[in-house]
Formats: structure tokens, sequence, C-alpha cells
């Protein structure tokens, strides 16, 4: 799918999303398919490609979670480090992210991540807990709402560069600068979902359809 530059405004974003709806409706299953199917292995996977895509691009973080899949479960810093070397722009910050996130989470919940984010019946509550808690790193909320839509939960608004610059070209928000406070970020949340109910599109697709719009591709 090759990038277009497109003007930002209601028809437009309904007209690609008639275009795309399909290919998003397809991804947008695959993520719901990780939570049916996937392992607790799988989930951890999906936790670390978030730790990689924050500040950096999603190909940046596919090529990184390839890189050291084998070393996910067991592998140390440094050989992690070794690993994301030349693949990823901050190898050792993301390695100790790693390190020290599946030390929290096999203290705190024996890395049984399905069971955990089944225990919070607030949908708020669940992303606050990847966000606010101090052992998980790497996952503000704009990363730890990618994991959540990632591994098939909905409604979690991902504001990254991208759709904040389609939101700031609707006039919706004053710059396209990303929400620093979890106040800021439910108010931008918000005013997505108002967007997706007067375009009459569905709100986890919307978010892709942006994201779309910015960069030619439906990727994860």
């Amino acid at each position: 799918m090759k990038r277009e530059k497109q003007l930002v405004n209601i028809e437009t974003i309904q007209k690609v999303h008639a275009e795309r709806r399909d290919d998003i409706k397809l991804r947008l299953a695959e993520f719901e398919h990780v939570w049916r199917r996937g392992t607790d292995a799988d989930l951890w996977e999906e936790m670390v490609y978030c730790f990689f895509t924050g500040g950096c691009s999603a190909k940046m973080g596919l090529r990184s979670i390839t890189a050291v899949k084998p070393l996910l479960a067991d592998g140390e810093q440094p050989e992690l480090a070794r690993a994301l070397t030349g693949v990823h722009r901050y190898p050792n910050a993301r390695s100790r992210y790693i390190v020290a996130s599946r030390q929290f989470l096999r203290e705190h919940c024996g890395m049984r991540l399905r069971s955990k984010l089944q225990s919070f019946d607030c949908h708020f509550e669940r992303r606050d807990w990847l966000v606010m808690e101090k052992g998980i790193k790497g996952l503000g909320y704009k990363e730890a709402s990618h994991y959540l839509r990632n591994i098939g939960f909905s409604g979690y608004a991902i504001l990254d560069k991208h759709v904040l610059k389609c939101l700031h070209e609707l006039k919706i928000i004053d710059e396209p600068k990303p929400p620093n406070t979890r106040s800021r970020y439910l108010r931008v949340e918000e005013n997505l979902k108002q967007l997706a109910i007067t375009a009459a599109i569905d709100f986890d697709e919307l978010d892709l359809v942006l994201w779309s719009m910015k960069t030619g591709e439906i990727l994860k």
C-alpha cells in the first residue's frame, strides 16, 4: 500500500475506511486471535514488541522482536543487547526493560499474563496497571494501549504521532504533542471516540484508518 498525501477531513476518513475496511477488520481479527489462542509466552512477546515501538517505528519493533525471540524467556541483558545491536536504536535500554519487566512479572504473577489481565473488571484499571506499575518498564499510556489492542482488547486509543497529526489537522486538538499525563491522554482519547461517533466508524477501526492515512500501511 503506497503512502498517499491526503487532506484529513470526515469525508476523506470515511472514504479511506470504506476502501480499507476489509484489511482493517482482518488485522483486528488477528489481534483477537492472539487473545483467544495465544499462550502467556505469546502475550509476553507482544509486550516486548511494544517496548520496542516506544519512540521508534513499528517496522523497527518487528525486526527487533525477531532478533530476540529465542531469548525472551531466559536471555540475560548482555546477550539481549547484542542481539539488538544494529537492529534497534536503543539496544541497551530496551534489553534492560525486558529483563526488569520479566523479573517483575515472574515475582508478581508468575508470568501468567492472561490471568492477570483478566482479573481487572475496569477497562481503565487494566491499562493503569501496565503503566503505573513501576516493575514494568517501557509502557506509557500509548504503548500500553498498543499492547492491549494487539492482544485483542478493544476500546483503547493508540495516540501515536500519526493519529495525533490527524487530530490536529481536524482541529480537534491544538497541537500534535503526545499527551504526557493520564488526564490528558484520557481527554484526547475521548476526543477520538467522539470523532468515531461523528464519522460513524468503529472506534478500533478508526485508529487504524488514521494511522494508515499517514503511513500508507496497516501494521500491528
